[in-house]
């Protein structure tokens, strides 16, 4: 008999298909591209939502995978809570820990995912820029800490090559373009193809848009969008301003990409949380 496999997605918009829609408006996105490659017999679930956190991956898309007792599932998850007030870095570790845990469980093979740094491809000023890249950094530092307790294997982004370049992103430069997806579809395709038969990834040629059409999409969604998170992360940029003068203040020879907390962070140093998230400077 023909082995049956469940393949489930959980996560936000990157792991939903932002960035690659087709003729009737319907997002695809790498799993979708992976999905249909594979050889054997695939039942493909993809529970994923823009705009997800991890509270809703735990609590909502996770308990409606494991009915289907998927056999990979591969969980996204982390660009939201970074982009929110109120980020706090243990509560992610807590959420993607019990939910890896629970896949764990039943036997699924989990797939996780490293974020790029957006600010090497999207304008911001500087203060916002510096916030948002400690924010992600301290997501995929999460992430490779569960990757590590529990085994899973990680997409590591940042070390494709070219996964910087124009053609990768699409016009918000914040999601995977059509060619991003197809991508990152290869990149999962040589991760999973140790252990299963699926069929080489093909990549589209891209299109070249008109600028008026970047320019048109920018107005309409990516400004409002942009405004819109820099008001939410105020709070932070803030912060951090007078964490670096304290910083430059006190510690003149720390270094100055280290790991500066928001105030979730300082509220559970006693924890031992600081082994996961914090980045030792001498």
């Amino acid at each position: 008999m023909e082995r049956v496999a469940t393949f489930a997605v959980l996560g936000d918009s990157a792991a939903s298909g932002v960035g690659d829609t087709d003729s009737n408006g319907n997002s695809r996105g790498w799993s979708y591209y992976l999905a249909k490659n594979f050889i054997d017999p695939l039942v493909y679930i993809n529970l994923s939502r823009p705009g997800a956190k991890s509270d809703e991956i735990l609590n909502d898309q996770l308990p409606k995978a494991i009915l289907h007792f998927p056999t990979i599932t591969a969980v996204i998850v982390g660009g939201n809570d970074a982009l929110r007030n109120g980020f706090s870095p243990e509560r992610l570790h807590q959420n993607l820990r019990s939910t890896i845990k629970q896949l764990k469980a039943i036997g699924s093979e989990v797939l996780l995912l490293q974020l790029h740094d957006p600010t090497l491809i999207v304008p911001m000023p500087k203060t916002l820029g510096a916030v948002l890249r400690r924010r992600i950094n301290a997501v995929n530092q999460v992430t490779q800490a569960i990757a590590a307790e529990f085994g899973t294997e990680i997409l590591r982004t940042r070390e494709l090559d070219g996964i910087y370049e124009r053609k990768v992103w699409h016009i918000d430069r914040m999601h995977p373009s059509k060619f991003g997806h197809q991508l990152l579809a290869q990149h999962f395709r040589e991760i999973l193809s140790k252990r299963w038969d699926i069929d080489p990834i093909h990549l589209d040629p891209i299109a070249k848009k008109p600028k008026a059409e970047s320019v048109k999409w920018m107005l309409k969604n990516g400004t409002p969008w942009f405004l819109k998170r820099s008001v939410d992360l105020l709070p932070a940029a803030l912060y951090l301003i007078i964490c670096e003068h304290l910083r430059r203040l006190f510690r003149p020879n720390a270094h100055a990409n280290a790991v500066i907390y928001f105030p979730e962070f300082v509220n559970h140093r006693e924890a031992g949380l600081l082994e996961v998230f914090e980045e030792r400077v001498s």
